[in-house]
Order: C-alpha cells, then structure tokens, then sequence
C-alpha cells in the first residue's frame, strides 16, 4: 500500500493512505410511517385549535395584534374609502392611484342553470379616464352612416368594414349596429367574441347618436372567465372625493346586479374596496344592493 510523506520536515511521520474512491454516504434514517402521520395529525390539531380560538370582544386597541383572534372588520363604504385614503398618506404613494372593486358573484339560476359569464359596459356618474373609446358602427343606410360619423364613430360601414375586421385591418374598443344589418355580421361572431353587438349590452339599436355616448366614453366590466364567478375593476382614482367614488362604486354595483333576478337572492355575495397599494377592505353588501320593490317602481313609472 503505498503511503505519503509528511508536509513538513518537521511534523510527525504519520502513515495515511491514499484513497482513489468517494466515501460512501450514510443512507438516511428512513422515519416510520406513523411517525410521519402523528406530525400531521398534530399540525391539524394546532390549526383546529387555533380555529376554536373565541374572538375577542371589540376592535384591537393596536396596530400590531393577532388576526385570528378578532373576526375581519367589515365598513360601511363611507369608511372604507376614509380608510384608502388615511392609508395613502401614512404610506406616501401616489394619491392619483386607481380605487378597485372586487366582486364574488353567485353565478346559480337554480336547477342546475348558471349565470354565464358577461360583459357589459357603463357610464360612470363621474368618469375618471380622459381617453376616448374608438366604436365601429355598422349600417348599410348612407345617412345613418353619415350621422355616426359626425358624432364621433371611428368607422362606419357595411359589408366593406366587416371585411376590414375579417382581415385584421382595423381593431377598435367597441361595436355597435343596426337591427337590419345584423344577420350579415354573424361572420364576425368568433372574431369579436364578447365585443359582438347584443341587445343585452345595448350595442344594439336606433338611436346611434345615444350608443356612441355611450360607449365612447364608457367603461367595460367583465366576469373573469377562468374564475367565472369574480369580477374586478377600477372605479375611480382616490384623488377624487368620497362621495364621487360611492357613487362610482353603486353605478358598477347596480349593472352588475342587472345579470341575474333579484327575486333568487343576492347575486353579490362579497365586495372588497382597495386602491393600487392597500389590502382589500370587506364592504357591507346588504346597503349597495338594488332592491327588487325599488326596480317593479321604476319599471312602472315610464308607462
């Protein structure tokens, strides 16, 4: 076996040998099943355990507490946008940053039916984007033609603008139309998608001076498709004063609630008010909501 000379003349002559292998590693001490799974039943003892905690009574008299032990706080909107704005100030960000709303809708109809998934598009009372909508109005009619683009259409047109968007020439924000021309835009169906002209969505009409106020100056909300059941949107900016983002805040709640009758219950079943940099704070949801004596009056009153 061979053997190596000492390092130094003047240390020990101690024998070492040469090793041409990697040490073997120690396998690792296998745990026994039943201890694995007493590890887990314990951490869900602690989590149930922490989940019987008895809330304590009142609002925490500090900033710094434990979440779990009071339940989550929930404002009137009044408060809430206090809130945003308190927070705004004490955290310096920007004061003109956006103010959203996140909705948890109950998208059941019963008998196995849901609500589907929609868009629909609104006028705030008080609109915050200066940004103008560009809307595509098809007609075949050369003075309804000429009337959507003296108040503002981006194009206007029939069989000609349809092939426009089939060729991916033109792509604007929003379309509209004329009840006669709609059996020629069944083509641009999957083109369009949920941009497609529809009753439901007042694009849709006569009136084409009436659409395009609406929809060149407004705003668009729709239900996430994978999560089908939650929507999000910017309402306003917190710059603005309270009672112009309540009022915001109530305009998306009442076309929200549009979708679905009132008569099977609450179709919001959560509502969380945030700016850009803040948590989400939980409104009371009973008070935004349209009651179903309210709409029969107001269905009434025009007749």
């Amino acid at each position: 076996m061979p053997y190596q000379t000492p390092l130094y003349p003047c240390s020990a002559y101690v024998q070492i040998p040469n090793r041409h292998f990697a040490a073997a590693t120690k396998p690792a001490k296998k745990t026994k099943k039943g201890a694995k799974q007493k590890t887990l039943e314990e951490k869900k003892d602690e989590i149930e355990k922490i989940k019987s905690y008895p809330f304590m009574e009142g609002e925490p008299e500090d900033d710094v507490y434990l979440k779990h032990l009071y339940p989550r706080q929930i404002y009137d909107v009044e408060k809430a946008i206090h809130l945003l704005k308190k927070f705004q100030i004490l955290d310096f960000t920007n004061p003109k940053q956006g103010v959203y709303l996140d909705l948890t809708l109950d998208m059941a109809l019963g008998k196995k039916k849901k609500v589907e998934p929609f868009a629909s598009v609104l006028s705030f009372p008080y609109p915050f984007i200066s940004e103008i909508n560009k809307v595509a109005v098809f007609t075949r009619n050369a003075s309804e033609i000429k009337v959507a683009e003296e108040n503002g259409a981006a194009i206007a047109g029939g069989t000609d603008v349809i092939q426009k968007i089939l060729d991916d020439e033109i792509q604007l924000d929003f379309y509209v139309a004329v009840p006669e021309i709609m059996p020629e835009l069944n083509p641009l169906k999957k083109k369009l998608k949920k941009r497609f002209p529809k009753l439901a969505q007042n694009s849709i009409g006569r009136d084409i001076p009436k659409m395009l106020e609406l929809f060149k100056t407004g705003h668009e909300i729709k239900v996430d498709e994978e999560r089908e059941n939650f929507l999000k949107t910017k309402i306003a900016t917190l710059d603005m004063s309270s009672d112009q983002i309540a009022a915001n805040l109530q305009a998306v709640i009442n076309e929200v609630c549009r979708h679905r009758p009132l008569s099977l219950g609450s179709f919001v079943v959560r509502a969380l008010l945030r700016s850009s940099t803040s948590e989400g704070l939980l409104l009371k949801i009973e008070p935004l909501l349209p009651k179903e004596a309210e709409t029969k009056e107001s269905k009434k009153e025009p007749a």
